[in-house]
């Protein structure tokens, strides 16, 4: 099958959308598939074989951050040159409703289209505004995907119609084989007697965006020091270090290791490594592909209680949840896990267990499924799919 991809964030400014349809590609061309992404890119940006870059983004506004986007009349033009040298057999946009290429490519694409919706916004002023605009567009689509319940319902409550639920996917036999690096590992971890009680916190996520949740876990750090002064707290991650830790006392900043921006292995090598992986972000979040990742390596799991989040983590079955933003509920949570070897065992083999229905070995069979349902060629199914009714009957998913 030929497929297109659309990536609707630059391609070299790390994300999870990115992270998934890199994923995605890659798990497609495996099985034998032809793949070609269209993805707005610095010039200067090596990029994979399957990658066409549209073009450089600008920074724009969006979703409680900051996204790199690609918009205008020369990007318009390479998207058709795209489609037209591509002859694809299907489409799929990421983020249709987004003011980028996933648009553009809606407008100007013929034939099967999929889109998945990744953004979790029940109060989007701007996509209501909007939705004269993207209706023509959006009624292009034969078949819908959200990321999880919480992306559907802003769709469904901002856009009309329906999807099917289809996770973000992870390879989860890659980070289980990482190899953790000692000089990450607490003491404990490692068998060596400390004489002061502490253990190794992990963050990975954007430094400068403040609904990754950083300054929350900052303000609970000198709680935890307080009970376990041999604690580290390890963060990957692009941002200014120096205003990450200007709250923190003096005394308390060695306790902070700064890795910048981590390589894919070094990222599974670092969830590996840690003995509690801490997701202390505020909201703006559909999904939370990080947790999945920590789960997959095994590193025992405390997030902030957000419902997409409690959703991944089995309604705190599979990782423990703390009151949203309560920087002494998270500092309290820590202490008690941080202190609790039986119990981080206990999160490590429900994680481990739990997270292989994100495995793309799943996740891609179900989106193959997809593609196969769309370019099928019967008008019947074609126009039960742009409701998303179908593709749930067919996956024997329950409507609300």
């Amino acid at each position: 099958m030929r497929i297109g991809i659309v990536c609707p964030y630059s391609w070299d400014v790390p994300g999870g959308v990115q992270f998934h349809i890199r994923d995605l590609a890659d798990h497609l061309i495996r099985l034998g598939h032809e793949v070609s992404v269209l993805a707005p890119a610095d010039d200067d940006t090596p990029l994979p074989p399957y990658v066409v870059s549209a073009g450089r983004a600008v920074p724009v506004p969006y979703n409680g951050s900051v996204a790199r986007l690609n918009f205008g009349f020369l990007s318009a033009a390479r998207v058709r040159r795209w489609l037209h040298d591509g002859t694809f057999d299907v489409i799929h946009i990421h983020e249709p409703a987004s003011p980028s290429l996933g648009l553009l490519a809606c407008w100007a694409a013929q034939g099967p289209i999929v889109a998945t919706f990744h953004t979790s916004n029940p109060r989007s002023r701007a996509m209501i505004a909007a939705y004269p605009i993207l209706q023509p567009a959006l009624e292009k689509i034969s078949a819908r995907i959200a990321v999880s319940e919480y992306a559907r319902r802003t769709l469904v409550e901002h856009l009309g119609g329906d999807a099917v639920v289809i996770p973000n996917g992870v390879d989860v036999d890659f980070f289980a084989a990482a190899k953790p690096r000692p000089e990450w590992r607490s003491e404990e971890a490692r068998g060596v007697t400390a004489d002061r009680a502490g253990g190794t916190i992990g963050f990975i996520g954007r430094i400068d965006e403040p609904r990754k949740g950083l300054p929350v876990l900052m303000r609970a750090l000198p709680k935890i020091l307080a009970e376990r002064p041999g604690t580290r707290l390890l963060v990957a991650g692009r941002g200014d270090e120096e205003e990450a830790v200007e709250g923190l006392p003096e005394r308390m900043r060695g306790s902070v290791e700064f890795l910048g921006m981590v390589s894919d292995e070094d990222k599974a090598r670092l969830l590996r490594s840690v003995d509690l992986y801490v997701a202390p972000n505020t909201g703006g979040e559909s999904f939370g592909i990080i947790l999945v990742e920590a789960m997959s390596a095994g590193a025992p799991v405390l997030a902030s209680d957000l419902d997409a989040f409690a959703q991944v983590l089995d309604q705190g079955a599979a990782g423990e949840l703390f009151a949203n933003e309560d920087a002494d509920a998270l500092a309290a949570a820590a202490v008690r896990l941080l202190g609790d070897p039986a119990r981080r065992e206990e999160l490590r083999e429900r994680g481990s267990a739990h997270v292989r229905r994100f495995d793309w070995s799943t996740v891609g069979a179900d989106i193959l499924s997809v593609y196969e349902t769309v370019t099928d060629g019967t008008a019947a199914v074609a126009a039960d799919e742009r409701t998303g009714l179908g593709l749930r009957a067919r996956f024997g998913l329950a409507r609300d």
